[in-house]
């Protein structure tokens, strides 16, 4: 076990979040020593991780993108790769690359109140143990297991001839060009790769359980154009922000208070891109209403493109069994394949499944309360960054930041050295997750829950938020400040 060095904060993951997060520390707090763990080999992780065909956002880049760094392309729904390239070039820019251990796989972290420090141990590649100290932990390792993705109980798939892949995984080897291939999903990975995988397969079928809320959106933000002709550059990001901000906000609040409303438009547009006698209620009409799960954008309707075009088709059914040239479905009908592509969700993972514990006490995660959305009840010195499940998630990562500096400032300013939430007084408890799609609920179980009201509760409401996070009170009856020596309560006792 090697021993390092102690820094002030220590960040878990370089992705979106994590870069962003060391980035704002740079900008509020240049006095303070940080370090970024990262469990992988590279900068970007989501945007790094996934390669499968057609990987992009599903939130528009101005408001995915930093606040503080302006995303200058006028595409909007931006592809996999420039969005790694933005993040890699973010952290060069502001001198994070530097401040990156790679291959750091954090495995658990002990906090000690005598000395108000965490004690991390972080497991290398080779095996290695490597012991770090820090004032504040911050972890952006996001909420789901980097090593696999979700794959169901596929019956028979022992007896298909073809492939089978997970997205999460792409081989960098597969071709299917000129392939029969059926994507099993209908969540945004399956609506991304079917129009993409269409362009050079013989055909691809999507097959869902169930439909999905789609949108088309334009690629490029037509308003960015028009901007540029008559503000000066560095107004231009920010009014479209703003611009995207308050569109999401809108379509988020109007879906929640009339969702038949929404349902109808949703269904109207969708119809307008589709054939003539389209059945829209079998493959496109949601039993849930809007918003209750993810709603998945495709830039200039693509899918419906390739649906359209009859290179691409939407079959609504159950799997019966594989067989050795396909997949045969409970109405009996059978989906002759080459490939099959198993696009069906992620599996929950709360902080890269490291331990934590206060005290000598193991903190189980599923009996703490977030604080803000960001911070755990009983847990100092400790933050984690949850982005919206309605918007962009950087809006929310970028807000967890900021605050995470102001804490800092604070403790600094009024002498003390520990911040630690605390449980809300009354006991109702809801998911921290407020979605109902599939692999929400297999890990909810796992995750911290919120409370019924402000300060425990987290809105989906950015405006709001900006509101309480970066201009409210840092001193609430949710948390409490002190100085080293002051010992914990166990946190699982919220």
């Amino acid at each position: 076990m090697a021993t390092t060095d102690h820094v002030d904060v220590l960040i878990v993951g370089a992705g979106l979040s994590g870069v962003g997060a060391a980035c704002q520390l740079s900008r509020h707090c240049p006095e303070k020593t940080y370090a970024v763990f990262e469990a992988r080999g590279a900068i970007g992780g989501t945007w790094d991780l996934f390669r499968y065909p057609g990987i992009r956002s599903d939130s528009d880049m101005f408001t995915l993108g930093y606040s503080f760094r302006p995303w200058s392309d006028s595409t909007s729904l931006a592809d996999g790769p420039s969005i790694r390239e933005y993040v890699r070039d973010t952290a060069r820019e502001h001198g994070v690359t530097e401040r990156i251990r790679f291959h750091h796989r954090v495995v658990r972290a002990d906090w000690d109140s005598r000395t108000a420090r965490w004690t991390v141990c972080a497991r290398r590649d080779t095996g290695e143990e490597v012991v770090v100290t820090c004032s504040f932990l911050h972890t952006c390792a996001g909420y789901y297991r980097y090593d696999r993705g979700y794959t169901p109980q596929l019956p028979g798939a022992g007896r298909f001839a073809g492939r089978i892949v997970h997205p999460q995984h792409w081989p960098a080897d597969l071709d299917h060009t000129g392939q029969r291939v059926v994507v099993i999903g209908s969540g945004a990975t399956a609506v991304t790769l079917v129009p993409a995988m269409a362009e050079r397969a013989a055909h691809v079928t999507m097959l869902q359980r169930s439909p999905t809320y789609i949108l088309a959106l334009p690629s490029r933000d037509v308003a960015a154009a028009a901007l540029h002709r008559v503000l000066p550059r560095r107004m231009v990001y920010p009014v479209l922000r703003w611009k995207n901000i308050l569109l999401l906000t809108a379509n988020y609040q109007l879906s929640r208070r009339a969702p038949n409303l929404v349902r109808r438009l949703l269904r109207r547009a969708t119809r307008g891109r589709l054939p003539a006698g389209y059945d829209l209620d079998r493959h496109f009409s949601p039993r849930y209403d809007p918003w209750d799960q993810r709603l998945c954008v495709v830039p200039d309707g693509d899918l419906f493109y390739a649906i359209a075009q009859g290179r691409a088709s939407v079959v609504t059914d159950t799997i019966d069994t594989f067989t050795e040239n396909g997949i045969r479905l409970a109405s009996g009908e059978e989906l002759a394949a080459d490939l099959v592509v198993t696009a069906t969700g992620l599996e929950l993972l709360a902080l890269g499944d490291a331990r934590l514990t206060v005290d000598g006490a193991p903190v189980d995660l599923a009996s703490t309360v977030a604080y803000k959305g960001m911070m755990l009840s009983g847990v100092p010195n400790f933050a984690m960054t949850i982005g919206y499940a309605h918007a962009s998630w950087t809006l929310r990562a970028d807000l967890v930041a900021t605050y995470v500096c102001r804490l800092l400032a604070h403790l600094d300013r009024t002498g003390q050295q520990v911040v630690t939430p605390l449980p809300p007084p009354d006991g109702e408890r809801l998911p921290i997750l407020n979605l109902t799609a599939g692999y929400v609920l297999r890990g909810l179980a796992a995750l911290p829950r919120q409370g019924v009201r402000a300060p425990w509760r987290m809105p989906q409401n950015y405006p709001r938020d900006l509101l309480w996070m970066r201009y409210g009170r840092l001193t609430d009856e949710g948390v409490r400040f002190s100085r080293a020596g002051t010992p914990e309560r166990s946190p699982t006792r919220a």
